[in-house]
């Protein structure tokens, strides 16, 4: 179950848009002067390959069940968070606003600069590198990129790019099964 503040919108592209706000205590100020100018897409599940079951939610809150599973013991220490996460049923959480930096990159680098999270913007979504994603996260995050589009206009499609880009060698999200030809233009 989550708990958060439900948020209906229009989005700036004219089209109905619902966000669960769910904060994430893990942010921090972005630089100074810096400008959005990259998203960053990602594919998470916990425990992995397990979907639907509010882990993922309970992670990036700090509220993780250790004990329920070896896996949790071995992130408990991380402190990670994204801006938005879209479940296997298309459903938006916000869990960091979109002005601070969110901790979803880590070591990262993208076309000469480091520490993506200072500039960038994180979404995950519900998912592995073993099966594909829902038709509904594709509806979504496109709702969710075509907004972004508008609203920071120095960020298009060229500038979305998967974990596995700004982290190559440490990251393969969102994965293989990731259809990029389908990412809002």
């Amino acid at each position: 179950m989550v708990y958060g503040i439900i948020l209906t919108c229009e989005s700036s592209v004219g089209e109905r848009m619902q966000i669960i706000d769910v904060p994430s205590p893990n942010f921090d100020e972005r630089p100074a002067g810096v400008v959005i100018s990259l998203v960053v897409i990602h594919s998470i599940s916990l425990p992995p390959g397990e979907f639907g079951n509010g882990r993922v939610i309970d992670f990036f809150c700090n509220r993780l069940p250790v004990n329920e599973h070896p896996f949790f013991r071995e992130i408990s220490g991380l402190k990670v968070s994204t801006h938005y996460f879209i479940d296997r049923q298309g459903v938006m959480i916000r869990f960091v606003a979109e002005e601070k930096r969110a901790w979803h990159a880590g070591v990262s680098r993208f076309a000469g600069r480091d520490n993506c999270n200072d500039f960038s913007l994180g979404i995950e979504l519900e998912g592995d590198d073993f099966q594909p994603f829902a038709n509904l996260q594709y509806e979504s995050l496109n709702l969710l990129l075509k907004d972004i589009y508008h609203r920071h206009p120095q960020v298009n499609r060229d500038l979305v790019v998967g974990h596995a880009d700004i982290s190559p060698g440490r990251k393969t999200d969102p994965g293989p099964f990731f259809q990029w030809e389908r990412v809002a233009k």
